[in-house]
């Protein structure tokens, strides 16, 4: 890792439909823009989702031939353009 860049996973660029529930606003469908080990992150435009760092939200890629898991992630970081999810494996 170079510069200010504390990336533990690399980043690889893919496009899916996620459905991301927060508890709190609800259901919302959101393109991704990259996928890691370590987590996604989902584009925002102008839907009234407007998570604080830290808080939890589950996500499910749409579109598959079967159902995807749903996952449980932590918003850990917010953008112009939307929001970095980790996944949470505090549960595991």
């Amino acid at each position: 890792m170079s510069g200010n860049d504390r990336r533990e996973h690399i980043r690889t660029a893919m496009t899916a439909k996620v459905k991301v529930v927060h508890p709190e606003y609800g259901e919302f469908t959101f393109s991704t823009r990259d996928i890691s080990d370590g987590g996604v992150f989902v584009i925002v435009e102008s839907e009234p989702f407007t998570p604080q760092i830290g808080e939890h939200v589950t996500v499910q890629v749409q579109g598959l031939p079967v159902p995807a898991p749903v996952l449980d992630m932590v918003v850990v970081r917010k953008t112009n353009d939307g929001y970095g999810l980790q996944f949470d494996h505090e549960g595991e």
